[in-house]
């Protein structure tokens, strides 16, 4: 049952990993079960999610959605009848408090954007390519994911911009990401023999947590890669006149609601250059 539903959507799913996660999640905790598919009940859905619902509450919202969706199926095949027990607009909103209110909000640590110049020398004088990848993570705002996936064909040196294919991107759209002349050394400079450009000796992309052992190495105060995202919008916001809807165009962020987004064309790409290398010769 859960493969035939597997097979049915994979093809809308981002990647391996997405499809991976779908069948783990499920396998590990709903297990090979002894009902039926018709007869699973709103006290089956509870069994499996009550447990982890307000100390998982992440996993546990994935969970009940995965379930809604194979449960969904099985309906529309005509293998079971009746309502889904794991609708969330069901009888489960009645029985188990919003996730919201349970979630808690962990913040990734940031270095403060007055110390990132520091950090950027000790980076130059590491000089690996673990170093290289944090320094471009750096100046660019990116993510983790979006750097060390970042293959040649990607970048576009005459027009210094680097386009991220919407399948890498974490809100699953095309992302133009301007490009500052450091930005533009760093990757002039990297070997290309391979197909990534931050890889390792067998030529495969480095680990994620490549560049955060790096910084571990470097800062012992528990700080992430991902929070320099938080030292450049601190920043433009502290030091600069930047809209907000342009610092937040350079995260990739979508600003407005459903509406807005819509009918909202430019991605401030000229703008984002400006503030990107006014960021780049602070560093």
């Amino acid at each position: 049952m859960r493969q035939a539903v597997h097979r049915a959507h994979e093809s809308s799913w981002k990647n391996d990993k997405h499809i991976a996660q779908w069948k783990s999640t499920l396998t590990s905790y709903c297990g090979p079960g002894k009902k039926q598919i018709d007869e699973i009940a709103i006290e089956d859905v509870l069994k499996v999610l009550t447990p982890i619902w307000t100390s998982k509450p992440e996993t546990a919202s994935r969970l009940r959605g995965r379930i809604e969706k194979v449960l969904g199926w099985a309906t529309a095949m005509k293998h079971r009848t009746g309502g889904n027990p794991a609708a969330w607009t069901g009888a489960l909103q009645h029985l188990l408090p919003a996730t919201s209110s349970v979630q808690k909000v962990e913040h990734h640590k940031a270095v403060r954007y007055k110390d990132v110049p520091k950090l950027m020398i000790e980076l130059r004088q590491n000089g690996s390519v673990s170093a290289k990848a944090l320094m471009f993570t750096i100046l660019t705002a990116s993510r983790t994911s979006e750097v060390l996936g970042a293959s040649w064909d990607e970048f576009d040196f005459d027009a210094k911009v680097w386009i991220i294919p919407a399948a890498r991107m974490k809100a699953g759209r095309e992302h133009r990401v301007p490009l500052s002349d450091a930005a533009i050394s760093i990757i002039k400079n990297q070997p290309r023999d391979a197909r990534y450009v931050f890889h390792n000796e067998a030529g495969r992309k480095l680990s994620n947590m490549a560049m955060l052992q790096l910084l571990r190495r470097i800062r012992d105060d528990g700080v992430t890669v991902h929070g320099f995202r938080s030292s450049f919008r601190d920043w433009a916001a502290e030091q600069t006149d930047t809209p907000r809807e342009v610092v937040e165009a350079c995260l990739a962020h979508a600003v407005g609601d459903a509406a807005e987004l819509a009918y909202k064309r430019s991605d401030f790409l000229e703008k984002r250059r400006a503030v990107i290398e006014r960021w780049a010769k602070y560093m």
